[in-house]
């Protein structure tokens, strides 16, 4: 082998010249599988002979014998090989049994897997979670869950230990060399097999005598038929009334009859029926009218209304927004019970879509017509404050269930309404005027200062730059506050409309309790908008003053001071 090692020696290099000219004909690859001869045998190591090495690769007796390969040790047999370095540090090649092994084992694995085709294996040792397969071709581990051994509970596996059997690969990581195998898929591929023979039995329309319950779930009623199958009676088929649970119809271990009215052979499922059994009572639902009062069985309460049983099997839903004339949203806890018999009127009948809508209030007298007839637009009545809120009251006039709607506008004539609104709490009694009705949108507006007159009736004879008397009531640096003698509302008079001349303009000219005139500014009665001013009439008593004294040259023993200027600058003119 020294040969090998000196690669200086021209013989050396003439011979693995001639080495590397036959590899290349020969497909060795690193990473490789490869077949090896066993030409050679000591106490520890095989020596295989692989055409085309530069040296005899060497196997460990030991790794042999853990493969369960004892009887392949003898000259002559051949053994498939990794070929993991062709010639590594010292010049020797590198090949190991168990991993090509492996290799060949997770191929025959994939190929399983990817065919959906089971394995031979068997359980050779418990483990968390589970157990321990090996694979009888390969020898591959596999890890069985405890969840996948069988398709019920075992307590005792012993006799399950080294037994040869199929199993399903149901998960295969080549990456992180994890397989995973399932006996119970096996057990149940045979028994769907099995089940699908006794489906094969039933055809929709068949009646199925004495089923026996097994157990429900929120969806349905599972039945067991003859002891070899289950059928399911969804929720909806167990009956044409309402049914919540279906414990509320069915017990553990009842018989009863059922009707297939689904056979699906794929997904191996049977469905029944055994309100389809009876009549539907919706083929006579011709005996029913619209807008026609009947009794109706309350037999169910939920927060959107109540479910009502017009007669048995025939229910339908009465939403809360149907309960009552004047109280919208109300809780049906808090009119009804189960097992109340109420008056209903039939408002909508879809056969198609087998629906039916009810109403409780339509069938009481609209109180909104009632108290149209009973107080008219303009009728004033004492009423009793049940409710508030920011901007408004609601109160109830006389004995009928509606409330009426006050909004603080219309509280009070003179002063905010806002502010009105806080003197009011439930339970007072307050006069309203009724001032609109809206029956159809089942509305009612009232109003408190209707009941008195308005203050704003004064100015009813009146006109713009008419002189009217005030009282002052304050004054401040803004202006003054006056009051009309013989009205009951107080107006503003600014700043700048207190004199012509801007040093007369003064609010501190007056006093409070002084009377003194001014004039109509503004008026519009309908917006309730009233401007005064002193400044005004003194330009219209200056005007007056010109028209009457502008011609005789009089104006300068008129008390105006700036009216003689304006008279004698008139004369100017005329010349």
């Amino acid at each position: 082998m020294d040969i090998y090692k000196d690669l200086t020696n021209p013989a050396s290099k003439e011979f693995e010249k001639l080495l590397n000219s036959q590899l290349s004909k020969i497909n060795i690859e690193e990473g490789k599988i490869i077949e090896g001869k066993i030409n050679k045998i000591t106490d520890k190591y095989c020596f295989l002979y692989v055409p085309g090495l530069k040296s005899e690769p060497v196997l460990d007796i030991n790794e042999l014998k853990s493969m369960g390969l004892n009887d392949k040790i003898k000259v002559g047999e051949t053994i498939p090989v990794l070929l993991e370095k062709i010639e590594d540090k010292n010049g020797e090649v590198l090949v190991s049994a168990s991993k090509a092994q492996k290799i060949k084992g997770w191929d025959k694995l994939v190929q399983a897997y990817e065919n959906n085709e089971p394995i031979m294996g068997k359980i050779t040792s418990k483990c968390k979670g589970g157990c321990i397969v090996e694979h009888i071709d390969t020898g591959s581990l596999m890890f069985l869950p405890g969840s996948q051994i069988s398709d019920k509970p075992l307590k005792d596996i012993s006799h399950l230990m080294n037994e040869p059997q199929k199993f399903a690969l149901i998960k295969l990581d080549k990456v992180r060399g994890n397989a995973c195998v399932s006996r119970r898929e096996i057990i149940s591929s045979f028994k769907k097999e099995d089940k699908a023979k006794i489906i094969e039995k039933f055809k929709v329309g068949d009646i199925i005598k004495g089923a026996e319950v097994k157990g429900y779930s929120s969806f349905g009623c599972f039945f067991n038929v003859n002891g070899e199958l289950d059928v399911l009676v969804h929720l909806q088929e167990i009956s044409y009334s309402r049914v919540n649970h279906p414990d509320e119809v069915f017990n553990i271990g009842e018989k009863h009859d059922l009707k297939v009215i689904s056979v699906d052979k794929e997904k191996l499922q049977v469905g029944c029926s055994v309100k389809q059994l009876s009549p539907d009572p919706f083929e006579h639902i011709e005996n029913y009218e619209l807008n026609k009062v009947y009794k109706a069985k309350v037999v169910k309460i939920m927060d959107f209304g109540a479910f009502c049983e017009l007669e048995p099997g025939l229910t339908t839903l009465l939403h809360s927004s149907e309960l009552s004339w004047s109280k919208k949203n109300v809780s049906a806890k808090k009119m009804f019970s189960i097992g109340d018999e109420i008056d209903c009127v039939i408002t909508e009948i879809d056969k198609e879509k087998r629906r039916v809508a009810i109403s409780h209030r339509l069938s009481q007298k609209n109180p909104f017509e009632t108290f149209e007839s009973k107080f008219p637009v303009g009728t004033i009545a004492e009423g009793e404050v049940v409710n508030k809120n920011e901007y408004s009251l609601f109160v109830k006039v006389g004995d009928l269930d509606v409330d009426t709607f006050l909004h603080c506008n219309d509280l009070t004539y003179l002063n905010n309404g806002e502010e009105e609104l806080t003197k009011y709490k439930k339970g007072d009694k307050i006069k309203v005027k009724v001032l609109e009705i809206k029956v159809s949108e089942q509305k009612i507006r009232v109003g408190h200062r209707q009941t008195k007159t308005d203050p704003m009736d004064w100015f009813n004879d009146k006109k713009v730059n008419q002189t009217i008397t005030v009282k002052i009531v304050s004054t401040d640096n803004k202006g003054l506050v006056v009051r009309p003698e013989g009205c009951e509302m107080n107006f503003n008079i600014k700043k700048s409309a207190i004199a012509i001349s801007a040093q007369d303009a003064r609010p501190s000219r007056f006093t409070g309790g002084e009377r003194i005139d001014c004039a109509i500014a503004e008026l519009d009665i309908n917006k309730r908008k009233v401007s005064l001013s002193i400044k005004l009439l003194e330009e219209i008593e200056k005007k007056e003053a010109l028209d009457k004294y502008g011609s005789e040259g009089s104006g300068k023993n008129l008390p105006f001071s700036s009216l003689s200027d304006d008279l004698k600058k008139k004369e100017e003119d005329k010349e």
